[in-house]
């Protein structure tokens, strides 16, 4: 399958429950980073939203960069041992659990994603330490009761103990008509004191023109994208104690070197902790 943003024919044929001729998040940005699991529809969209934002690509590694960090300061400086990640997108190395589970090998990981084409990929995403493991759980964010009783989070978290929920680039793809502030309460008020939150999450506070023409752009796709405002992502951290820096610039949250222009990447980022 070619993943340059011309269609290869005889090359796409979608996995069962697929449809290729609508564009989801999961392999739009797929694309971006690089990857193969993507059709025609997810490559005309990507090539869309750069053109709205021509640098949406660096923005998409910036996001990955962030899932690193925080995994890493979660395992290794908050001692963390157990994460609920929804809207995992297809997999990309070093997932999520093999950053985790370099620093700590027991860390357990459940991803949560309603894509078919991340289900097909779901068996690299549950290779594991001996000591830790990794779970996948095909549902949507818009259902987090089903999630939350899900025996295979059941039995691969402890409820009991901390865990850490990480939403990266995924309440955005929730209009507020489908209360997302609602369905992620429910996921954090299910999680015991000592968890955390991580979210980041697209907008137009950096630059409102580009932003204006992604979401037309998305519209016109059949795809949402709703941006939202510094203090719209903070309010979904209510009742949690923001870790330093607070909500921030993605490339802002606690870099490895400091970024030139932190407003580059288009995107707040957060962490919070449950008291």
């Amino acid at each position: 399958m070619s993943h340059t943003g011309t269609e290869t024919v005889g090359e796409e044929i979608p996995p069962s429950g697929v449809d290729a001729s609508i564009p989801h998040s999961a392999r739009v940005y797929d694309w971006w980073l690089g990857g193969k699991d993507n059709f025609a529809a997810d490559r005309a969209m990507g090539a869309a939203l750069i053109q709205a934002i021509p640098t949406l690509r660096t923005m998409a590694k910036e996001n990955r960069s962030f899932v690193h960090r925080v995994a890493r300061y979660l395992v290794g400086e908050a001692g963390v041992r157990q994460f609920l990640d929804i809207g995992t997108g297809i997999p990309t190395r070093p997932n999520l659990h093999e950053v985790a589970q370099a620093v700590a090998p027991e860390t357990r990981v459940v991803y949560v994603d309603n894509d078919p084409i991340v289900l097909a990929h779901a068996r690299a995403l549950m290779i594991s330490t001996e000591q830790g493991r990794s779970e996948y759980i095909h549902a949507d964010l818009r259902e987090p009761e089903k999630i939350l009783a899900d025996p295979r989070l059941t039995g691969t978290l402890d409820l009991d103990r901390p865990v850490a929920l990480t939403l990266i680039a995924v309440l955005m793809l929730l209009r507020d008509s489908d209360d997302p502030a609602g369905r992620l309460r429910t996921l954090m008020e299910a999680l015991p004191s000592g968890s955390y939150l991580a979210i980041t999450h697209p907008t137009g506070d950096f630059n409102p023109a580009e932003m204006d023409a992604a979401v037309a752009a998305a519209t016109q796709g059949h795809m949402t994208l709703v941006p939202r405002t510094r203090a719209e992502v903070e309010r979904f951290f209510d009742g949690w104690e923001l870790v330093d820096p607070g909500v921030v610039p993605v490339m802002a949250w606690r870099p490895e070197s400091e970024p030139e222009d932190p407003h580059a990447a288009y995107y707040w980022a957060g962490l919070a902790r449950k008291p």
